[in-house]
């Protein structure tokens, strides 16, 4: 209401809005840089238009003979209309602005791939698959699907670390985002005999969820241990659907983590270790369809589902075991973080103390890097 009395009062005053329809026009003419450039920052400009254009105070009294101003008017909104693109792009150049028209979302893929490039260790085929998969996905205005990424591999290789890292990088508030939801099998849905009950109650979690925010992000962790037929209740928003239930899930995103397929993963790689060759060298074609076919003979909820069955993950990522020195590195994370000056001896004492197959080879680490933060305590004076 405020603004539509000072915007009246504008109107009424024929040279102010000879100023105003002057400096509209100025608007056009002159790029944002130059217009940056002269008057500083979007909101200097507006700070500065009221005591220089129109009165600021807005009193009545000069709301008066506005019908004789309707003619200059129609043509000032005209003016500004045009401008409005303009005007916007600028704004978004000097101040924060929501690219994606939703101000919970950041989708930085720059700061998801230095992310996993940096903290993430001895996972080339995560790193690469990830940011593939996440990068397509949002660069594609109309998916034909949610997009459903399924992790494999040891505890304490790097799944959760991942998920985190999508989540801190493509939501503002990552995992506390309302539009991030994470699940932990065991804890939210416990008892096989209410699965019935899970299922509904997901179901309208969900739909709920992608109402509020269309982007979400739903993370099932130690997906294994879902009771039988709890995920095929959100198999038609996984699967190619435009609608359901009025609304379109297209720009979900579904992650399944999952220590299923760990065996066949850590088999390839310690015969790859044998035969003298570089990790490096493994791919996924190396490994997926290993892991598709362990999930398919598994049991288990998340194996005997629909979204298996019928193709509906786009990819199964395997997370290899990590080896002593990915270890030290982590150690070596844990450390910085910390702000704690540390040397070669202390990340040796840390990595030697955890637990590794074979024992006399200190080759993969049973824990991963599980653990590493807690056990960095009882090495500091």
């Amino acid at each position: 209401p405020t603004h539509n009395l000072c915007c009246s009062a504008l109107a009424a005053s024929s040279m102010n809005l000879q100023w105003f329809l002057l400096f509209c026009w100025w608007l056009q003419r002159v790029k944002g840089n130059m217009i940056q450039q002269q008057l500083g920052t979007f909101s200097e400009i507006f700070h500065f238009i009221p005591g220089q254009i129109w009165n600021s105070d807005c009193k009545t009294e000069h709301l008066t003979d506005f019908s004789m101003n309707a003619n200059t008017l129609e043509a000032w909104s005209f003016l500004i209309q045009d401008s409005y693109k303009e005007i916007m792009s600028w704004y978004c150049s000097v101040h924060e602005c929501c690219e994606a028209g939703d101000c919970r979302l950041m989708n930085n893929i720059t700061g998801l791939s230095y992310d996993l490039q940096i903290k993430l260790h001895g996972q080339h085929l995560a790193k690469a698959v990830v940011v593939k998969a996440v990068k397509g996905f949002l660069a594609n205005k109309n998916p034909e699907k949610a997009l459903a990424l399924s992790f494999h591999g040891w505890s304490g290789t790097g799944k959760n670390f991942v998920a985190r890292m999508i989540a801190d990088n493509l939501y503002r508030d990552g995992l506390r985002s309302e539009c991030v939801h994470f699940y932990i099998a065991p804890f939210h849905f416990p008892h096989a005999s209410l699965v019935d009950v899970y299922k509904t109650q997901l179901q309208q979690f969900i739909l709920s969820a992608v109402q509020q925010c269309q982007q979400s992000l739903f993370i099932f962790d130690e997906a294994e241990k879902l009771h039988d037929g709890l995920i095929d209740a959100i198999k038609p928003y996984v699967d190619h659907h435009d609608h359901v239930n009025g609304v379109d899930f297209r720009k979900s995103m579904f992650l399944f983590l999952s220590n299923i397929g760990g065996s066949s993963i850590n088999r390839v790689v310690l015969e790859n270790w044998q035969a003298g060759r570089d990790r490096e060298e493994i791919t996924m074609e190396d490994l997926e369809h290993r892991i598709r076919r362990e999930v398919s003979t598994s049991k288990g909820g998340f194996a005997q589902s629909g979204l298996v069955a019928e193709n509906l993950i786009d990819f199964f990522i395997p997370f290899l075991p990590l080896e002593y020195k990915h270890v030290k590195l982590c150690v070596r994370d844990a450390l910085h973080s910390r702000g704690i000056k540390y040397n070669i001896d202390i990340l040796d004492e840390v990595a030697k103390g955890m637990l590794y197959i074979p024992k006399e080879e200190y080759l993969f680490s049973a824990q991963g890097c599980k653990s590493v933060s807690q056990r960095v305590n009882f090495f500091l004076p």
